[in-house]
């Protein structure tokens, strides 16, 4: 219902454009260093240990498949999602807690305008175009990392590396990949806004503590919801 009367709220809404910009510059822009440090970081973890795991059984020309394959529809989505619930979600939940604290939404209300499409909607939104694409850059500097490490570090040959990246990534593994982020995306973002907008309602103490403790309930809830859908959307998907 808090999602519904959201999206209702956006008749009639004035400056949505800007209101998305800001959101998107938000959730995009500003979680774009931490998206890029984990996702090179995380290419170099499955290069390093792939190869090694590989090598065992003879078969280090599969490298390049198996980072593409672990990244893209499986790491990648969660983890950029885990991400920017840990900068943005926190930071939503916060932000929308203090301006319940402070009046500041019923002030809103106050002068006739709908607080949830002014404050939610936008977010939610910008959610569905920030998550996929954060999730394409952590693929792509994943990748990148995986090189770094079978390649540059281990030996192995570029092309050979590219090439079975190449042969592996179907359109089918990179669209369920991004399916996720979108479904990701919009849930944590909702739940992240649905515990900071009520933190009057949800929060045992008033003040700087209820805004505390919806803003780490925002981020528990978003985490484990993530794993929880990543287990879902994995079953179904052939």
């Amino acid at each position: 219902m808090f999602i519904v009367r959201s999206f209702a709220a956006l008749f009639g809404l004035k400056h949505l454009v800007s209101k998305l910009a800001r959101a998107v510059f938000e959730m995009g822009v500003r979680c774009m260093p931490i998206i890029f440090t984990v996702g090179c970081f995380t290419g170099l973890i499955i290069g390093l240990q792939a190869y090694r795991t590989l090598a065992r059984f003879g078969s280090e020309s599969s490298l390049g498949s198996t980072v593409a394959l672990s990244l893209v529809n499986g790491l990648a989505p969660v983890l950029a999602a885990l991400m920017i619930v840990g900068q943005a979600g926190s930071a939503l939940a916060a932000e929308l807690g203090i301006q319940r604290n402070s009046e500041q939404i019923d002030a809103i209300e106050t002068m006739g305008v709908n607080p949830l499409g002014y404050f939610i909607a936008p977010r939610l939104i910008a959610s569905l175009v920030v998550f996929p694409m954060h999730t394409a850059l952590f693929d792509i500097v994943g990748l990148i990392g995986g090189y770094v490490s079978g390649v540059l570090l281990l030996g192995q040959q570029s092309g050979v590396y590219w090439q079975t990246v190449h042969d592996a990534l179907k359109p089918s593994n990179v669209g369920g990949g991004l399916v996720k982020s979108l479904i990701f995306g919009f849930a944590v973002t909702a739940i992240c806004a649905f515990e900071g907008y009520n933190t009057h309602r949800r929060s045992s103490e008033a003040g700087a503590r209820g805004v505390s403790q919806s803003t780490t309930r925002a981020v528990v809830y978003s985490s484990i919801a993530v794993l929880a859908l990543d287990y879902l959307i994995t079953s179904v998907q052939r």
